[in-house]
Order: structure tokens, then C-alpha cells, then sequence
């Protein structure tokens, strides 16, 4: 085997190589993500019950005031009633 043919081989494949490398790297393609409308509004509902408050002040206020005052009574047979209510609706 001459040395020379080896060479003159050797530099077709390592030009066939570079040529490769250089088509691929201009046909490259970027991945892309999509979100659909549906995906959008599940993020801005979780976001809005994130920064929604954990205590509903307006709610919770009178009844802090009453049982400081001493004057929150509670009816047992109503809660009772709701407490059942609450039960079979479950059930």
C-alpha cells in the first residue's frame, strides 16, 4: 500500500466529514413550546387564588368582635342540623 493514496483517501473523507457537518449545522431546528389558551387560564386562576387572602376579614371581623364582647352564642340543635346536613351531603 502506498502512503500517498492513503493520504489522498484520507483527505476526501475528513473534506466529506467537514461538508457534513456544515449542512447540518445550518438546517438546525430550535424546539418550541406552546401553551394553549385553556393552559394560560389555569395559570391565571392559580395565581389569583394565590394571592387571594387565607382570611376573609369581612367574614371573620364581627364574629372576633363578638367573641371578645362575650356576646357569641351558639344554638346547639342548629348546629346540630347543619353538622347532619353536612354529613349526609357527604355521604
Amino acid at each position: 500500500m502506498r502512503i500517498e493514496a492513503y493520504n489522498q483517501v484520507n483527505q476526501i473523507y475528513q473534506q466529506q466529514k467537514i461538508n457534513k457537518t456544515a449542512k447540518t449545522g445550518k438546517t438546525s431546528r430550535m424546539d418550541q413550546v406552546q401553551i394553549s389558551s385553556l393552559g394560560k387560564d389555569i395559570q391565571t386562576l392559580k395565581q389569583a387564588v394565590k394571592d387571594a387572602p387565607d382570611i376573609r376579614e369581612e367574614l371573620t371581623a364581627p364574629l372576633k368582635e363578638k367573641i371578645n364582647a362575650g356576646t357569641y352564642n351558639v344554638d346547639g340543635g342548629d348546629f346540630a342540623s347543619k353538622l347532619l346536613e353536612k354529613y349526609e351531603a357527604w355521604r
